[in-house]
Formats: structure tokens, sequence, C-alpha cells
């Protein structure tokens, strides 16, 4: 069976959206607010970027440009959250409005233009843009959440010294064709 490019990049999407949760789920509230110094960024801020970005290009993404009028990049690195609820509620808001229109685009569509700052994309390098740009600052939630967490850190991924075992498991089936991301 063919992976379409509209799943393969939704299941993207859906991993990063679930690493930053549990990596925020590893922390105290208070955590979610704190900065390493005044030019460094809460993890509530990089919330209210990331989801700020996210209404904006992906409100009437087909018809609107990516940047919207209405949209204040400059407020979204300013915390306004007071706590732990309104951030993920407004996370979640973010994930949302990307989620809907996915699920709205057909594979036809893809090489459609869609603009960000007057600047024509098609969907794919929208999409792509994004992509590249959504895991970046969910690294930096997980970089801060593994500094306040230190030792009691959870690993995400591939436990440090553990990379032998993982391998060992893969190697030790058969060789499948599935997207990285099915059962983590």
């Amino acid at each position: 069976m063919k992976t379409s490019y509209l799943t393969s990049a939704v299941k993207q999407f859906e991993y990063y959206k679930m690493l930053g949760e549990k990596a925020m789920a590893q922390l105290p509230d208070d955590a979610l607010f704190w900065q390493y110094n005044g030019e460094s960024n809460s993890i509530a801020v990089i919330v209210k970027h990331l989801a700020g970005n996210m209404l904006s290009r992906f409100t009437d993404f087909l018809t609107a440009d990516g940047e919207k009028g209405w949209r204040n990049r400059d407020a979204e690195f300013v915390n306004n959250f007071t706590n732990r609820e309104e951030l993920l509620n407004y996370w979640n808001k973010g994930w949302e409005c990307l989620f809907t229109t996915l699920a709205n685009l057909q594979e036809e569509q893809l090489e459609d233009l869609v603009y960000i700052r007057n600047e024509g994309h098609t969907i794919v390098e929208a999409l792509n843009r994004q992509l590249a740009h959504y895991p970046y600052h969910i690294g930096q939630i997980i970089y801060i959440a593994k500094m306040v967490r230190d030792d009691k850190w959870e690993s995400l991924s591939i436990p440090r010294n553990k990379s032998n075992d993982y391998n060992n498991r893969k190697f030790a089936g058969e060789k499948t064709k599935r997207h990285f991301t099915d059962n983590v």
C-alpha cells in the first residue's frame, strides 16, 4: 500500500505534538514558565508562538496569506498564560487548526500555490516549511524540560546507552514498510 504525502505529513505532525506533550507532562506547572535568562524563551512562550503560527498559517489556508493581519508575532514572545490549562488549551487550538486543514486537503491539491508573507509556496513546500519549523521548537521544549528534570527525565526516544538494545529489537524482526511513528 502506497502511503500518501498527506498521510505521512499528518503522522509527522502528530508525532511532534506527542513529543511536546510528553515533555510538558513531566514538568510541574511552574517549570512551564521558567526561563534560563531574559533572552531565552520559556516553554509557555514557545507554545504561544507555535500555536500562534499554526493559527495564522492554517486558518483559511487555501485562500488567505499564511501571515494573517491579525497575528501579532512579537506578542507571542511575551507570556500571558497563568496556568497549565490555559497553555494547553491554546496549544490544542493551534494543533486543531492544523489538523482540520490537513484533513480537508486532497493529494491533487499538493502542487497548488499558497502564500506566506506574499511568497508563493506549493502546498507541499508550505507543509515542509512547517514540518521543519515545529520540530525545531518542539526540540527546544524537550531541551528545557530535560534541563528542568535533570536525572529524573524520562527519555522520549532511545534512552542513553540503550542504542544496542533498541537496534537488536529492531533487527530481530522481519523488514517491514511502515511509518517510523507507528507503534511509538
